[in-house]
């Protein structure tokens, strides 16, 4: 399976990262923001470097939508799989308008709403994961994950 894997720096580059039992398994490209740590982490791995910042910024919201265009149409990934944060909304959109399967993990910080990114690209998922009941019940179509779960994460994209 060929995975486009997508997430901002920081604590969503983490949780993505911790998803290693899943895509470590798989040909895949990153996207993500250029920082020392994602730079570090990511050596030897396919990236294509998005344009920071998100929030609030229209430029680079037009950048990283024609990024994802050019991304998506070049790797044809199986699977667009994100954690978030600004960066991912163009690529699950476009990707789920290309015909791509697409998957968000949200924050496991997030315990009774989701985030904005979520809730923009919520309409484009596939799979929506979530890590506390009350927000599983919240959003009826949210799948609950635990840590252990993270290894088998293609179930539900299947």
């Amino acid at each position: 399976m060929q995975l486009l894997l997508v997430c901002s720096s920081g604590g969503h580059f983490k949780g993505l990262f911790q998803l290693e039992p899943f895509w470590r398994r798989h040909q895949r490209t990153w996207v993500s923001f250029d920082t020392p740590t994602t730079r570090q982490a990511l050596d030897g791995e396919q990236v294509s470097w998005a344009y920071s910042p998100t929030n609030r910024n229209l430029p680079n919201l037009l950048r990283n939508a024609l990024l994802a265009w050019t991304v998506l149409r070049q790797q044809r990934p199986d699977l667009i799989l994100s954690t978030g944060a600004g960066v991912a909304v163009p690529f699950l959109i476009l990707g789920k308008l290309l015909g791509h399967q697409t998957v968000f993990v949200e924050s496991i910080t997030r315990i009774e709403t989701l985030s904005l990114s979520a809730r923009l690209v919520l309409p484009f998922l596939d799979v929506l994961y979530v890590h506390w009941p009350q927000l599983q019940a919240r959003y009826p179509r949210a799948v609950l994950i635990t840590p252990a779960d993270a290894a088998s994460i293609e179930g539900a994209s299947a």
